[in-house]
């Protein structure tokens, strides 16, 4: 069973830091565990590399020439397995062993090509794009699943992205570096390439989903026919007679959005109790005690389902424990698993499941909101994942906004793994 090789570094010096990870990649890379000529790889820094970006970059692909194509971005903070680098000088790298025609690095000088069939796309984006939610679902409609993951660069000072293509450059663009800001860029994968993704928004549902009945642009008039902002305090079992109360409630209350159409599958709360991908969480901005109506921070339309959610240590820890569950028992369905039992009989026998995966490498990207401090401690966030999956290859970043499908989340975590057969 081979596995994608990574590192992850800390030092105050870019250089040092690189080396420290050149030094863990060749180990890997020498061991049979690992493939040894993989020709594309992800790289993630904190932004205290920022200004250093292109000198990094030129640096990492020299030491790896089998490594052709590069693709990255910079966070406040980065992630890898079992620990997270939150304002400290670090990065991460991961070697990826695809097949050189299941995917593509594509930017704004090397664009995705038409010759190439993309299913999926890894996708890293600067904020300030314009147009930028348009771009997502143009870009989620070059996919054959539709399915994008990833998410917004975040940066106290520069806000760059890693795009070095084997391929070039389309003519008139120069050698550029692989060093970009602005735009989208990122890795569009075929359908060779296995994968499976969850999106955990860390939230608990705290009322069933209502049908938004009457709104005008961001604000709830009615949910079901009845006052918006008369569902919340009932829900919240508070009253604007006692406001201090009533505000404290509602400042720790969200909505989560599943705006129309939704289909008969696609209920905003499902029956085990949480949100599913298609759910947007928005901030409750306001109250309309005139109108009896509550302000979103997003636009809603009639016929959205709307249900009233809280996110809390608890939650977050729940719904991350839960996506990484969905994703082991798609790798190894339970029924696949039950012969297992018979070894406690015949320790010596040998059991092969058919249709069963190994994980080779994981991406996770989660929000700069969430982190440590938002599961209980440093790092604890990661730990969950590496307790549920395993000692995987795992690298990513802490996103201004996160990506799945076309739609733009807020405080989630986007976890994707690539599988291979076991």
């Amino acid at each position: 069973m081979k596995v994608f090789s990574y590192a992850h570094a800390t030092h105050p010096q870019w250089h040092m830091a690189a080396d420290l990870v050149l030094a863990q990649l060749r180990a890997q890379l020498a061991n049979a565990a690992h493939h040894a000529s993989p020709t594309l790889a992800l790289l993630y820094i904190t932004d205290h590399y920022a200004g250093y970006a292109r000198e990094l970059l030129d640096h990492l692909s020299a030491e790896l020439p089998t490594v052709t194509d590069w693709s990255g971005t910079v966070g406040v903070g980065i992630a890898a397995n079992n620990v997270e680098y939150f304002d400290e000088p670090a990065l991460a790298v991961m070697l990826l062993d695809l097949p050189s025609d299941q995917y593509r690095v594509f930017s704004g000088v090397a664009p995705l090509g038409l010759g190439f069939e993309a299913h999926t796309a890894l996708v890293h984006a600067d904020g300030d794009t314009a147009d930028l939610g348009e771009l997502l679902k143009e870009m989620s409609a070059r996919t054959g699943s539709g399915y994008l993951f990833g998410g917004l660069t975040s940066s106290r000072g520069a806000s760059v992205q890693f795009a070095l293509a084997a391929d070039g450059n389309v003519r008139g663009q120069g050698r550029a570096g692989g060093v970009f800001s602005g735009g989208l860029s990122g890795v569009a994968f075929g359908p060779e390439v296995a994968m499976v993704s969850r999106v955990t928004q860390g939230c608990k549902p705290i009322s069933r989903a209502r049908v938004v009945t009457e709104c005008q642009n961001n604000v709830v008039l009615t949910l079901d026919g009845e006052p918006a902002l008369d569902v919340l305090l009932q829900e919240l079992a508070v009253s604007l007679e006692r406001p201090q109360e009533a505000l404290q409630a509602v400042r720790a209350t969200l909505a989560g959005l599943a705006q129309p159409p939704t289909g008969g599958d696609s209920a905003a709360v499902r029956k085990t109790g949480n949100f599913g991908s298609e759910v947007l969480v928005r901030h409750i901005v306001g109250l309309d005690p005139g109108r009896h109506a509550i302000a979103l921070s997003d636009q809603v339309r009639a016929g959205a389902q709307l249900a009233f959610c809280q996110r809390n240590v608890a939650a977050a820890r729940a719904d991350l424990t839960r996506i990484c569950a969905e994703i082991r028992e798609e790798l190894e369905p339970a029924e696949l698993l039950e012969p297992l039992s018979a070894l406690a009989l015949a320790p010596d026998s040998a059991i092969e499941i058919e249709g069963a995966r190994h994980i080779t490498g994981a991406v996770y990207i989660s929000c700069t909101g969430r982190g440590g401090a938002h599961f209980g401690g440093p790092s604890a966030e990661l730990q969950r994942i590496r307790h549920a999956l395993g000692d995987v290859p795992l690298v990513g970043f802490f996103a201004a906004g996160e990506v799945a499908y076309h739609h733009l989340y807020a405080y989630t975590g986007v976890l994707t793994v690539f599988t291979a057969e076991s």
